[in-house]
């Protein structure tokens, strides 16, 4: 049996070519209520994916190199643009630009290594994944993101993961995967989210209802927006898409920004668990079971909420 992985059978929703809107998945995890704080200045996100339109105006100035580990252009190392959409889509929620135009992202001055390691067709091989890794570790990056999955647990996947995670501090956001039946009582597994190293990412529709095809096992991390997500696509377009795919890179770009604003915080840089411990310190419980939802949707104003909250029941209690 071919060993290779896919990414998830994420739906495209509808393509445009013009649009000028906050996405609502972004507006959903609170993103601009912090970017007078951060919009992720400084730091660098390795993207896994299909490579990307180099050339969209949302884009190309976010993008600081990257590498094409596929047979794509003749295996051109230096060619890393994408012709299936999907890793465009996935930069796009990631950094898109803040420009007044098209859509803007999580983390809108993040820098962006795109690692092309899925060819046209959206399929590359485990050892692509593996090499792309290895160059992300190599470039240090700050976070990995990678919206893609397959069905084989092998060993030399999950060793360049620890190596990237417990050697490097480098986190690495995964999409729990599209394979889901909306049932507690079965669980889907995809690889590499089903690493425990890895942050996994499940997907929620804008109603907070938990998505009937996101996977549902005992390793789902948190959620965020994965249906009906606009962002970047191919030739200078927009697009809207969904899938867990959709949601990962939501959490990939909330966690540079609480990056940045927890070395401000701690006046030091954070270890990749102390920076686990703060992205899930910024999750709602929805009331959903665990393995569909992990700790909850990722939000990122929650501790401002929650310190505010206690600040007026503190003057309620001593106005008695």
């Amino acid at each position: 049996m071919e060993m290779k992985m896919h990414l998830a059978n994420y739906k495209v929703v509808k393509q445009m070519k013009k649009i000028n809107e906050i996405p609502k998945g972004v507006k959903m995890i609170q993103a601009p209520q912090v970017w007078k704080q951060t919009k992720g200045e400084g730091v660098t996100i390795a993207i896994l994916d299909t490579g990307c339109d180099t050339r969209h105006v949302e884009l190309s100035n976010r993008i600081i190199g990257g590498r094409n580990f596929t047979t794509d252009d003749h295996g051109n190392p230096n060619k890393f643009e994408d012709y299936n959409g999907h890793g465009t889509h996935v930069a796009g929620t990631i950094a898109a630009s803040l420009n007044n135009i098209g859509v803007v992202g999580v983390a809108p001055k993040v820098n962006l290594l795109i690692v092309k390691v899925l060819d046209r067709d959206g399929a590359g091989e485990y050892d692509w994944i593996i090499k792309g890794l290895k160059y992300a570790i190599e470039q240090q990056v700050d976070i990995i993101s990678m919206s893609l999955g397959g069905s084989f647990d092998l060993p030399a996947l999950h060793r360049i993961i620890k190596k990237a995670v417990l050697k490097h501090d480098i986190p690495i956001i995964c999409a729990a995967g599209n394979e889901g039946d909306g049932s507690v009582e079965t669980n889907e597994l995809s690889y590499p989210a089903y690493y425990n190293e890895v942050i996994s990412v499940g997907a929620i529709d804008f109603e907070h209802q938990s998505s009937r095809f996101t996977n549902s096992n005992n390793k789902v991390d948190l959620v965020a927006p994965g249906e009906d997500i606009t962002s970047t696509y191919l030739d200078g377009g927009y697009a809207t898409l969904s899938g867990t795919s959709m949601a990962a890179p939501h959490v990939t770009g909330a966690l540079a920004l609480i990056k940045n604003l927890t070395t401000k915080q701690f006046e030091r840089e954070l270890t990749e668990i102390e920076l686990y411990a703060q992205l899930v310190r910024r999750t709602l419980p929805l009331g959903f079971n665990t393995s569909f939802e992990g700790n909850g949707l990722i939000y990122l104003t929650l501790l401002d909420n929650l310190s505010s909250s206690f600040r007026n029941l503190t003057i309620s209690t001593y106005q008695v």
